[in-house]
């Protein structure tokens, strides 16, 4: 079965205060992209890869590419206003088989354990979603008043989440709601049942100075799941 990979990296990244969008920063001496692009192809050279950027920053991702000899093949699709909107962009030059594995760009600390895991599930059950369980106390907030949570039943999700394509493209077939937060929730609106599996802690999404730090650590170290766990 033909496997997909859309790397979705067309945020403007303002929260980081610099000039470039963050998926271009370096870490490690390599923009956070490419070392998002690495453990994939550790999995498996063969995938297909689908590059989403902000379409004025195509020609700087050319350059980088350049500059740093990064030669992985992959087609690059210009993103829209939302991620929503990205990925259903890139859906659009994809074979209606086979399976798709979408991960943000800026999570560049995951393992080709992890990759492995998402498309052996997908591919069993037609979904599979990276989740970790909470480690801190969880309130529900609404408005002034917030309750309690217990965290046994609560989640955070992570990217790469896997799909069989013909549903992944199927469930982008509508209009934007705001509640598309992630592919997860697009598939769940057409009444597809999502499979969890275990993510990653090392998995971080960067988004601010903190995460950017905290990555460099543990790209510099090698950390795999099980150092960060323990």
């Amino acid at each position: 079965m033909q496997k997909h990979v859309i790397i979705v990296a067309g945020g403007k990244g303002s929260r980081l205060g610099s000039i470039l969008p963050k998926q271009f920063t370096g870490v490690c001496g390599k923009p956070v992209l490419i070392h998002t692009f690495d453990p994939f192809v550790r999995y498996s050279p063969e995938l297909q890869f689908t590059l989403v950027l902000p379409e004025k920053y195509i020609s700087v991702w050319e350059r980088i590419c350049r500059e740093h000899s990064f030669n992985i093949r992959h087609r690059i699709v210009a993103g829209g206003p939302t991620r929503f909107h990205s990925v259903k962009n890139a859906l659009k030059a994809l074979p209606p088989s086979g399976l798709v594995a979408v991960h943000d760009g800026v999570r560049p600390v995951i393992t080709p354990g992890l990759v492995s895991r998402v498309f052996h599930f997908a591919e069993r059950f037609g979904t599979a979603i990276p989740v970790v369980p909470v480690r801190e106390s969880v309130r529900l907030v609404d408005h002034a008043l917030s309750t309690a949570c217990p965290r046994n039943r609560v989640r955070i999700v992570q990217t790469p989440q896997c799909f069989r394509s013909e549903m992944l493209i199927n469930a982008y077939n509508k209009n934007y709601r705001e509640e598309f937060t992630d592919d997860a929730t697009v598939v769940e609106a057409e009444g597809e049942r999502l499979f969890l599996v275990d993510g990653e802690h090392s998995n971080i999404k960067i988004s601010t100075d903190t995460d950017l730090l905290i990555a460099k650590a543990l790209l510099q170290h090698g950390k795999t799941k099980a150092d960060f766990d323990s």
